[in-house]
């Protein structure tokens, strides 16, 4: 969220905390204008979007490192020794009194009342929030979760399920909010909680990923909500208050439930339309009728609990009228009989008519109306009457069922023409599930409190009391309602539900005392005005989250009116809305709107159980009573009524939410929120790095875990980022990738090129689609930096396993020999510690990412060291830039070998590694050495010769200037010691001209030595030999092998004495010439594939 605490000047008294501030000069600049000497900051909480960061608020700002703090903290010599400290980490007397100058200010929409009066004029001083529990948190509440289903539904699930099967449902989802509660009063006494509630929670808690699923899926909820408010606001309008004013108009009793949705349509949409201009207007306004609508909901329980008492004496009057034992819709009819006698005439009442052809009495009626009587029963028999006993247990029914009383009854044939007979009927398909569903949004709304926490005089006190406390009130009043209603109501008007048996009554308000209109007018304001709060939170929590930039196609909704009014969020709250009134129904919209709710609740647990079991240093809620058992239950509740509710709703809610937090993983911006679900990353990483201790991998789990050895130049950029390429092409393995570079220096004066070197390496690997480590030494010298780089890279077991770096290709040209030295060491380092090598010439002409047409990749396998050469391939070929290649491998068979079995064996070898390669071998007989090797023998030696005569060159011209210097020093101090004279400075008396011939003279026999031994000298047998090898060897390869894609080659092990190292240089240089792209392999002394599964 880009929610800011901008730092506001307020006069302090007490000066002397800060010490002396020099004179012009305040002790805190935030940029904003001129402060007075001494002035102490207030945080004080800002919605402006913030145009300098990437939104989001500095948490902890009166910490370490606030940049804020431009002053001087300190000018004093008591504590001088901390001086250097005080630049950054602010004195303990200025963080103690910045904390208690700290608020949070007013969160939700009373800065918005605040920007509407001031129109941008000055800040005034913030007044510290005031409100207490009760007021604060219990009240909100309670508003939030009595509600719409209580007063339209409750005595519906009660007579459908049963008291039993309702106490249980009630029972369920009160304690799933209880348990949900608990793990918030953690969550929400760990730290402060700023606007955003359950959003900030989550994501502060699990991640920007979670977070921002669970955000929207909360968004979505809270918008559903509103929806489904709307529209029991339209059916307490439409049924109860005044049917009359519906537009659309059933003709025949079929069409009844259609003009009722078309209506719930039209109306539903003008209350939409009408609501929203009030939000958009001022929101102030919804604040000040809040305290109306909770005396609405108060009155209205009370009325229904006065009732109930009220049964116990003196039942109200409010007869249902029975025809066998069907219940009749009470609507066209005044009295129920079928007869009457006036002026001793018999004569057919209204009722006659309904279900015969003519008021005649011998008129054709229908068959069931001639077969059964008329009686006429009480639909509230009262509190004592007994009647519990038969609401007991459920009557669940298919759409169109009758509503039928348990008495005896003649029955008749089934007619078609029952349907339209004025019978009370189920409306809709009734089962446990269902009702689940459509009962539990009525124990949402727990969020209330914690979502007002800057409201309040103790959040950390206040938010666990209050919500605890009005969830248990709720429920006992839910539960203690299952069981009055079940008591004082007759069963039949409990299945009524929208009350046609009693003249279209509310069923809950004929139990409800002094009238039935106290609870439908109580219920009409109380739907009016939750419709009103979720269309005023909903588009400040989508607010929330497009400023916490976690969702970029978001952002545009984090934009509002000058005042930080969030107007788009608000409409496009208003067509989400719209699309729950066009489903028109109010069971139908229910189950949707709980599966976000359960959603959200589900993860409020899960981060509690997180935090909990990681035992993070930071989770220190003040609230105690709290147990990560308890949360793994809410959370495993959460799931089970997802399910039971709907198990598709719960799919689809779960596939957003699945699919907004991988877009957030792979679009969303980064954020480190310190959030659970990284420290769980951490445990199980560690947990895993300790078990992969324990024993060294099988061959069967071996893969290739790179060490990337990068060289940059001197702007710090990567020399060779195909390497990176290949490095990436090679990751079919999973493996483990670290990539590595060497500075030289010292890192106290080369820390910020260090720093630098690493994104730039970071970002080459992001365009090279590289996933791994970055890792820049700084060494005295490049030699110690890698192998550095080699002994400690890594950690644990998820260790290095091989290296892969680029074949020096100017060795040559270069002057300096330490630039080949280093490689040679470095590959004899790789062989002590056992890791397999991999070099690459000509890595600049490696494939980046376009895919390679069809060609080979050969392999040279001379001999065997673990299996890395066939491996290799295989891993290449997963890539799609190697996938058309084919794999070859040639062998070399010697004079004595039998190459037809050698060629059998080798294929039957690759099929029990099933592995697909062209098999060849290759026939390399003893031959007498040419002149050719002979003379490219002796020229690399007299090549090397000269090179240490260079060198020993260089020392002696380093050696002799030394050596003129000392016997200069040496003569100066002589003089001084015989004359007195003043310390000016000394001229040398040598000469240029003087030093040539000096040296001249010494060293000419010793070159004129040194040159005729170069002529004069013979090849090395073993050397020759080795050259032989080499370009014997070339040419097959290059014979075979110049047009494939890849080459790859046994890498020669490096020589053990350190005389032949420029000579090792030479025949790998002779065994690669005329190949384009080739990767010389040397195996870590283990084996890496196997023929067993």
């Amino acid at each position: 969220m880009s929610e800011r605490f901008l730092v506001v000047p307020v006069a302090q008294a007490d000066e002397s905390a800060f010490g002396d501030a020099t004179d012009g000069d305040s002790v805190f600049d935030a940029g904003a204008g001129e402060e007075r000497r001494g002035s102490v900051p207030i945080l004080q909480y800002s919605r402006e979007p913030n145009k300098y960061g990437d939104g989001n608020p500095r948490e902890s700002s009166p910490f370490i490192n606030n940049t804020d703090d431009k002053g001087t903290l300190y000018d004093g010599k008591n504590m001088a020794l901390f001086e250097e400290e005080m630049d950054s980490n602010p004195m303990v007397s200025s963080l103690l009194s910045k904390l208690a100058n700290y608020t949070n200010l007013t969160q939700g929409v009373r800065e918005h009342e605040e920007a509407d009066e001031d129109e941008g004029a000055k800040k005034q001083t913030v007044k510290s929030p005031q409100m207490g529990t009760f007021i604060g948190v219990y009240l909100p509440c309670l508003q939030n979760i009595l509600g719409v289903i209580l007063f339209l539904r409750m005595t519906w699930i009660v007579g459908t399920a049963g008291i039993l099967e309702s106490f249980i449902i009630v029972f369920m989802c009160c304690s799933c909010t209880m348990l949900t509660a608990i793990s918030m009063s953690a969550i929400a006494t760990n730290g402060v909680v700023p606007a955003g509630g359950s959003y900030y929670m989550i994501s502060r808690s699990l991640g920007p990923e979670f977070g921002g699923a669970v955000g929207l899926c909360f968004y979505l909820g809270t918008t559903f909500a509103g929806a489904m408010y709307i529209l029991g606001t339209i059916e307490i309008l439409l049924t109860y208050i005044v049917p009359s004013a519906a537009i659309f108009k059933a003709e025949e009793k079929a069409q009844e439930a259609d003009a009722l949705l078309n209506n719930m349509r039209v109306y539903g949409t003008c209350c939409l339309t009408l609501m929203s201009l009030v939000v958009f207007v001022g929101v102030k306004y919804v604040n000040k009728l809040a305290l109306v609508f909770l005396a609405c909901v108060v009155l209205s329980i009370l009325a229904i609990y006065a009732g109930v008492i009220k049964t116990i004496f003196e039942p109200p009057v409010f007869p249902v009228c029975l025809l066998g034992n069907r219940t009749l819709q009470n609507h066209g009819f005044d009295k129920c009989m079928k007869t009457e006698i006036i002026d001793n005439v018999t004569v057919t009442t209204k009722l006659w008519s309904l279900f015969c052809q003519g008021p005649e009495l011998n008129a054709s009626c229908n068959e069931y109306f001639t077969l059964n009587n008329v009686t006429e029963i009480q639909g509230i028999p009262g509190l004592t009457s007994g009647v519990i006993s038969e609401n007991m247990w459920g009557s669940y029914g298919p759409a169109g069922m009758l509503v039928e009383k348990a008495v005896p009854s003649v029955p008749a044939s089934a007619s078609p023409q029952d349907q339209y007979m004025p019978y009370v009927v189920n409306d809709i398909t009734a089962f446990f599930t269902l009702l689940v569903g459509i009962y539990f949004p009525s124990v949402t709304g727990i969020m209330a409190g914690s979502n007002r926490s800057g409201d309040l005089r103790d959040a950390q006190r206040s938010i666990p009391i209050g919500t605890i406390l009005a969830i248990a009130t709720t429920t006992v009043i839910y539960l203690s309602c299952v069981v009055l209603f079940g008591a004082c109501i007759e069963g039949v008007l409990l299945r009524d539900k929208f009350g046609d048996s009693v003249k279209g009554n509310l069923v809950i308000g004929t139990l409800s005392w002094p009238s039935p209109w106290v609870i439908v007018i109580g219920s009409f304001f109380s739907c009016c005005g939750a419709g009103l709060q979720s269309l005023t939170g909903a588009p400040r929590l989508l607010q929330a989250i497009a400023r916490d930039g976690i969702v970029p196609f978001l952002e545009v909704f984090g934009h509002g009116k000058a005042n930080g009014e969030p107007t788009w969020a608000l409409l496009l709250t208003a067509l989400i809305c719209e699309s729950g009134i066009l489903i028109a129904s109010l069971d139908a919209v229910a189950p949707i709107l709980s599966m976000f709710f359960l959603m959200c609740y589900l993860f409020v647990n899960l981060a509690c159980a997180l935090q909990t079991l990681l035992r993070t240093p930071n989770w220190r809620p003040r609230f105690k009573f709290y147990h990560w058992a308890l949360s793994f239950l809410g959370m495993s509740l959460c799931l089970a009524l997802m399910f039971i509710s709907s198990w598709y709703y719960a799919l689809v809610a779960m596939l957003i939410a699945g699919c907004i937090y991988k877009y957030i993983e792979y679009r969303g911006a980064e954020k480190e929120w310190g959030d659970g679900i990284r420290g769980l990353s951490l445990n199980a990483a560690r947990y895993a790095l300790i078990r992969l201790e324990e024993a060294p991998p099988h061959t069967k789990n071996w893969r290739p875990q790179l060490l990337v050895l990068l060289n940059l130049d001197s702007e710090l950029s990567v020399k060779h980022p195909r390497l990176l390429s290949f490095t990436t092409q090679l990751k079919a393995g999973k493996g483990l990738t670290i990539v590595g570079s060497v500075l030289e220096g010292t890192y106290l004066t080369r820390d910020t090129d260090a720093k630098r070197a690493e994104q730039n390496i970071k970002s080459a690997m992001a365009a090279e689609k590289t996933k791994g480590f970055c890792h820049v030494v700084v060494s005295s010298n490049l030699r110690d930096g890698f192998s550095h780089l080699i002994q400690s890279a890594g950690l644990g077991g998820m260790k290095h396993n091989s290296v892969l770096m680029a074949w020096p290709a100017k060795w040559k040209q270069s002057n300096d020999p330490q630039s080949w030295r280093n490689f040679i060491e470095t590959v004899q380092e790789t062989t002590a510690a056992h890791q397999a090598l991999l070099v690459a010439k000509n890595v600049d002409s490696f494939p980046h990412q376009e895919r390679l047409g069809e060609g080979t990749i050969d392999v040279w396998w001379i001999v065997h060291d673990g299996g890395m050469l066939m491996l290799l391939p295989f891993l290449l070929q997963q890539h799609k830039v190697w996938r058309k290649c084919k794999m070859r491998i040639f062998t070399v068979a010697q004079l004595d070998d039998n190459s037809i079995q050698m060629k059998k064996d080798l294929q039957m070898f690759l099929y029990h590694l099933r592995l697909n390669a062209e098999v060849e071998v290759v026939e390399m007989h003893d031959s007498d050495i040419s002149a050719f090797t002979y003379e490219k023998t002796l020229v690399m030696e007299q090549r090397s010769q000269m090179l240490k005569q260079m060198q020993l060159s260089r020392t002696e011209r380093e050696r002799e200037a030394q050596l003129i210097h000392d016997r200069n020093t040496a003569s100066h101090a002589a003089l001084n010691d015989k004359a007195d004279v003043s310390p000016e400075r000394v001229h040398m008396t040598w000469t240029k001209d003087k030093f040539c011939t000096e040296r001249n003279r010494n060293r000419e026999p010793y070159s004129n030595m040194a040159v005729r031994d170069l002529f004069n000298m013979k090849p090395n047998q073993s050397n020759v030999r080795c050259m032989h090898t080499a370009v014997k060897l070339n040419e097959v390869v290059v014979n075979k092998s110049q047009g494939a894609h890849l080459v790859l080659l046994n890498m020669p092990g490096p020589p053990k004495n350190r005389g032949g190292d420029e000579n090792y240089m030479e025949f790998l240089e002779v065994l690669m010439e005329g190949l384009n792209r080739v990767l010389l392999v040397r195996g870590g002394g283990r084996e890496v594939i196997t023929i067993y599964s």
